[in-house]
């Protein structure tokens, strides 16, 4: 009986085989970016499309989870008697952690999946066999641009997010909750600073190339045919929202050690 395991392997080193491959496709997508030529018209055909798929779903995504948060915060704040601090803890916690998260789990979810639907599609067909024997990258020439186009729409859902979600919490929190608009605005002020934005801004393009790299991987990859693809895509976006929730914490976690607290 055969225990999937080669002579002398010990258990776990598929595992180990498939994250080494995976980072370095990372570093060959580092390295392309910079290669000529640059693929524009593709990389703007993956940024409509990906922008296309992703932006109502994060919109209509960003108002509740606003609200949830004011929600919460507001009636946790209200028990402690600060009142006053409402609009910087609800806005802070969107801007510096659902707005990121939310973006990455929406462009990995819709985006990613279809990058890796397209990916896989064109290995089983062999076109990518293909290209390398006339000496095309495909790394270059169609990775490339689906993973900067993951980025630049990460980048910028991530404010619509931001501003959706800010806005849905001020609501919950002014009209549902009776709060005072002068309160929330100005206790966010108060505590809020522009590193914070920054943060969001930095982890929305880390989690938009996790998703992209992750995507375009797991389509190099398949594995059964047509079967393959399906379970491919299911394995790209599990595999994207574990590593997004762990390069979230790590982030997090440098972020409080190295940027002081405002008013600290």
């Amino acid at each position: 009986m055969t225990t999937g395991l080669a002579k002398g392997e010990f258990p776990g080193a598929g595992a180990l085989r498939e994250t080494g491959r995976l980072f370095a496709l990372a570093l060959d997508v580092l390295v392309n970016i910079f290669r000529k030529p640059f693929q524009t018209r593709e990389f703007i055909q993956q940024c409509w499309f990906i922008a296309s798929v992703t932006i109502l779903p994060t919109a209509l995504v960003a108002i509740p989870f606003g609200a949830i948060i004011a929600l919460q915060l507001g009636t946790l704040i209200v028990q402690l008697g600060a009142q006053s601090f409402t609009g910087a803890a609800s806005v802070l916690a969107i801007i510096q952690q659902a707005a990121p998260l939310v973006t990455a789990l929406l462009v990995a979810g819709a985006g990613g999946s279809a990058i890796c639907a397209d990916i896989g599609s064109r290995t089983i067909r062999e076109e990518i066999d293909a290209m390398e024997v006339l000496g095309v990258s495909p790394v270059q020439r169609l990775i490339v641009p689906r993973v900067l186009a993951s980025m630049l729409v990460a980048v910028l859902l991530n404010g619509l997010v931001s501003v959706v979600g800010v806005m849905g919490g001020y609501f919950f929190n002014v009209v549902l909750q009776g709060g005072t608009p002068g309160a929330y605005l100005a206790s966010f002020s108060a505590l809020a600073q522009l590193p914070d934005l920054w943060i969001s801004e930095l982890k929305a393009l880390i989690f938009g190339f996790i998703a992209g790299v992750v995507a375009a991987y797991r389509g190099l990859n398949p594995k059964g045919g047509p079967k393959g693809v399906g379970d491919a895509v299911n394995q790209a976006v599990v595999i994207t929202f574990l590593l997004l929730f762990f390069v979230n914490f790590v982030l997090t976690a440098v972020y409080l050690q190295v940027v002081p607290a405002k008013g600290s």
